[in-house]
């Protein structure tokens, strides 16, 4: 039993169940309150909005020219871009973001995001915590990291190394 008054809550989320061929959710187009974004300045607006759409599978949910490029991917994966001055691939990352994906998606959105901005992505590699990720750096200087659950193996080094820190691993 867990004393830290966790549950399973996964029916809120629109990641699918980290199983073999798990097929991620469509884009998600409709008007919500979002509960969480990020802000991402750049000084190029639409190159970054087309590094974000073309290599990391957002799409552009809208613009105000010059103003500001909301961006989406699953519910509750916003990005806002605005203007202001970003670190370029240069310098230390604006920020760090992950965003949840399948496991099937990584190689495409590595290779997506290699060929538009070569030198710009690590991996995928293997957590840890059981997950397989991507990180790529984007024209502004943000550090996003695309992340992926992998199917839970009891029996795993990942799963040894959870349970080393007190989180049990999902039952049946």
């Amino acid at each position: 039993m867990n004393d830290n008054n966790t549950f399973a809550a996964f029916s809120m989320s629109p990641v699918p169940h980290p199983t073999p061929g798990a097929v991620p959710p469509e884009l998600f187009r409709g008007i919500y309150g979002m509960p969480v974004f990020v802000n991402v300045p750049t000084d190029d607006l639409s190159g970054s909005a087309e590094f974000w759409t073309r290599g990391l599978g957002f799409f552009d949910f809208f613009t105000v020219p010059g103003k500001i490029t909301h961006l989406r991917r699953w519910a509750f994966q916003d990005v806002l871009l605005v203007p202001g001055q970003g670190s370029g691939n240069t310098g230390e990352p604006t920020m760090t973001v992950s965003f949840s994906c399948v496991v099937g998606q990584m190689d495409e959105i590595a290779t997506a995001c290699e060929k538009l901005l070569p030198g710009s992505v690590s991996g995928p590699y293997r957590t840890p915590w059981n997950t397989v990720d991507v990180e790529v750096r984007t024209p502004e200087g943000a550090r996003v990291v695309m992340t992926a659950a992998r199917p839970f193996d009891p029996d795993s080094t990942e799963a040894g190394y959870l349970r080393e820190m007190g989180i049990e691993g999902p039952e049946g």
